[in-house]
């Protein structure tokens, strides 16, 4: 019994020690990245295993701190494993690269400021092996994330794309290019009961938010995806909290043996008044598809 207790002991160590957010060799040891490109401002978490931690458009916060952003998996009897969820596995990061200008950074500063970033970030999550991208441009945020398996893997589902809009935000609307005339669209409640509700899901090709406090909006358009992976957007009410955004995939699916997708979205931002933002908004969905 003491030398199982001992073996104990030791192996807790080890277990927490596996889930600590990665810490990259890039000189002093960086809680967060702040980029700034014109009028896009991007935070990167260290915290988080280096995914965003907050996006800002003209010095206003169009994404809450408190949430998790980029890719997450979730595994049948296990639960989610990925980007800032270390309840159940970590997720292994096996490299980062910081570009600015077209200029690797092998030592990145805790404040960035240029007119082009690019943030390429490889790790693993049990059988898949993951590419996540971001690049901030022209005022557009775009993120690319490969996704590749050698053995089939069933899976309660993926979320891409994960964007923890602030809880001001009231509006949403979301549209299809085979309909053009055609949109979803509706507010954002805080009452009981649409609390925790999810809005949208459906499989559409962009999606926009509005953001009254900051008098603003942003638009999220899917440029690629593969098309066995379902790809259906959702955003979840959670007044008070964020309104947040996923693409959802492989939904109760098993992705196959041999499998390599790309998902491809571009973010960009707008400000409108209260009446006239749904025009606007379409205007840049189109524009954003070119």
């Amino acid at each position: 019994m003491k030398a199982l207790a001992f073996l104990l002991v030791l192996a807790v160590p080890a277990v927490l020690a596996a889930k600590e957010p990665f810490k990259p060799n890039l000189g002093p040891d960086l809680p967060s990245i702040t980029v700034r490109c014109g009028d896009v401002t991007l935070m990167l978490r260290q915290s988080s295993q280096w995914t965003p931690g907050r996006i800002d458009f003209r010095g206003k916060a169009m994404t809450t701190e408190k949430s998790a952003y980029g890719t997450v998996f979730s595994f049948p009897e296990i639960g989610f494993i990925g980007t800032n969820h270390f309840e159940n596995e970590p997720e292994p990061l096996t490299s980062l690269a910081f570009f600015l200008d077209g200029r690797q950074l092998t030592e990145p500063a805790a404040e960035l400021s240029g007119e082009q970033f690019r943030f390429v970030r490889e790790s693993r999550i049990r059988d898949f092996v993951l590419k996540c991208e971001i690049e901030i441009q022209d005022g557009r945020v775009f993120e690319t994330t490969t996704v590749s398996t050698a053995k089939a893997v069933p899976l309660k589902l993926v979320y891409h794309f994960m964007h923890a809009w602030t809880p001001t935000v009231d509006a949403y609307l979301a549209g299809s290019d085979e309909t053009p005339d055609e949109v979803i669209a509706g507010p954002f409640l805080d009452t009981p009961e649409e609390a925790r509700k999810f809005h949208v899901r459906q499989k559409v090709d962009w999606v926009a938010v509005r953001d009254p406090a900051s008098g603003q909006f942003a638009v999220s358009r899917l440029l690629e995806a593969p098309e066995n992976a379902q790809n259906v957007s959702m955003i979840w009410n959670v007044p008070g909290t964020y309104r947040k955004y996923y693409l959802k995939c492989f939904d109760n699916d098993t992705v196959p043996a041999g499998f390599t997708g790309t998902w491809k979205m571009v973010t960009a931002f707008g400000e409108v008044g209260t009446e006239e933002w749904e025009v606007k908004a379409r205007s840049l969905a189109a524009d954003l598809a070119k």
